[in-house]
């Protein structure tokens, strides 16, 4: 776990009853945190991966590159990708980066969920 006097910013992993698995990320992600993120991201190899970013109050240019890179991954490999819970200040950057359209968000991770195990299902 990596911490800094600030904030503390830690990574949970799960694993969804679609067969996701699922990184509940507390804390920023940016260029200081965003190291743990990408190792846990690689590490994965399941049918599909759930960034759970409920408790994110914000991410940086080097944190949106990270979302980006785990979102390329998965297309490359065929597994879903689903981004959930992102709070209004995230979603902003997303919109300015023009890649809100792009990555798939749902308001909640119950939703991403459900939308997972539905492309599993397919």
């Amino acid at each position: 776990m990596r911490s800094s006097a600030m904030t503390d910013f830690h990574i949970e992993i799960a694993h969804g009853s679609s067969g996701a698995r699922i990184l509940r990320i507390t804390g920023p992600l940016t260029l200081n945190t965003l190291f743990e993120f990408q190792n846990e991201a690689r590490k994965d190899t399941s049918a599909a991966l759930l960034v759970d970013l409920t408790a994110v109050p914000y991410m940086d240019s080097a944190g949106l590159g990270s979302i980006l890179g785990a979102f390329a991954s998965c297309q490359r490999t065929g597994r879903g990708f689903a981004l959930a819970g992102a709070v209004a200040r995230v979603v902003t950057l997303f919109k300015v980066a023009q890649v809100d359209t792009i990555l798939p968000m749902f308001a909640t991770p119950d939703a991403a969920e459900h939308t997972l195990s539905k492309v599993a299902g397919a």
